[in-house]
C-alpha cells in the first residue's frame, strides 16, 4: 500500500507545501517572502500540492509540519491548519523539528560536514541547533547571540537557514560555509516523516503545541579559549 503524506512548513518565512508517497515527493508548492503571508497562502498551496499529486485529502495517511521553534504566527497557522485535516479525515500529525527541516534540506549538499542551523530572531539572535552530516543533533536547541567566536568548535562547518546571511560579515575570516539554499522547504521532511508514519511516532492532536521557544533567553555560545 502506497503511504501518502502531506508535508507543511510555516515556521520560517518560507510558506511551503510537499506531497510525497512512499518518501518520494511529488509535488512541491512554496514561496517565500518578508511578509509572512502563510494565512493567505497555506490553503491554496495544499490544494495546489494535492492537486499537482495527483491526490485529494481524502487519500493522505498523515500530515506532518515542521513544529519550531519559528515564527509565532507561521507555526500557528501551520498547525491549526494540518490539526484540522488530521482531524477532518481522522489521520495521524507528525512533527519535525524546524531546525532539522532546515539541516535535511541542506544535507544532501553538504553530506560530510556539521551544519549550524539557524531561524532568524531579530538583530545579532537566532535560534540554533546543530549536526552532523547526516543530520543527528549534536546540541540542543537554543535561542543564540551571535559573536565572532560562536561555534567555534564545531569548525569547518555550513550555516544555513535565514538566520546566517546576517554572519557572513561577522564570520568572514573564519572557516565556515554559507548555503545558499538558506531556508526550509516541506520536501525536506519526507523521508523523515515517512519513517516516523511507519514507526507510527504520531503526536497527540488533542494537545500538540508548536515548539515557541517563547520561554528561553538568549544567550552567548562558549567561547573558545
Amino acid at each position: 500500500m502506497n503511504i501518502n503524506l502531506l508535508h507543511i512548513e510555516t515556521a520560517t518565512k518560507s510558506c511551503s507545501v510537499a506531497v510525497s508517497v512512499n518518501g518520494q515527493v511529488k509535488s512541491v508548492v512554496e514561496t517565500i517572502s518578508d511578509g509572512y503571508i502563510h494565512g493567505e497562502k497555506l490553503t491554496l498551496f495544499i490544494e495546489q500540492a494535492l492537486e499537482k499529486a495527483q491526490l485529494s485529502t481524502d487519500d493522505l495517511h498523515a500530515v506532518s509540519l515542521s513544529s519550531g521553534p519559528g515564527s509565532y504566527t507561521g507555526l500557528r497557522i501551520g498547525c491549526s491548519t494540518a490539526k484540522g485535516i488530521c482531524f477532518a479525515k481522522n489521520i495521524p500529525m507528525i512533527a519535525i523539528n524546524s531546525l532539522q527541516c532546515i539541516a535535511l534540506a541542506t544535507a544532501k549538499d553538504f553530506p560530510s560536514c556539521h551544519l549550524v542551523a539557524m531561524i532568524d530572531a531579530r538583530r545579532m539572535e537566532a535560534f540554533t541547533q546543530v549536526f552532523c552530516g547526516s543530520v543527528e543533533p549534536l546540541s540542543e536547541i537554543e535561542a543564540t547571540i551571535f559573536d565572532e567566536n560562536t561555534f567555534t568548535e564545531y569548525e569547518p562547518f555550513v550555516a544555513t537557514g535565514d538566520g546566517a546571511k546576517k554572519l557572513k560579515e561577522l564570520w568572514s575570516q573564519r572557516n565556515v560555509i554559507f548555503a545558499e539554499k538558506n531556508y526550509s522547504t516541506a520536501e525536506s521532511q519526507a523521508q523523515t516523516a515517512y519513517e516516523k508514519y511507519l514507526a507510527k511516532d504520531f503526536e497527540d492532536l488533542a494537545y500538540f503545541e508548536p515548539f515557541y521557544l517563547k520561554d528561553f533567553v538568549a544567550k552567548k555560545s562558549k567561547k573558545e579559549n
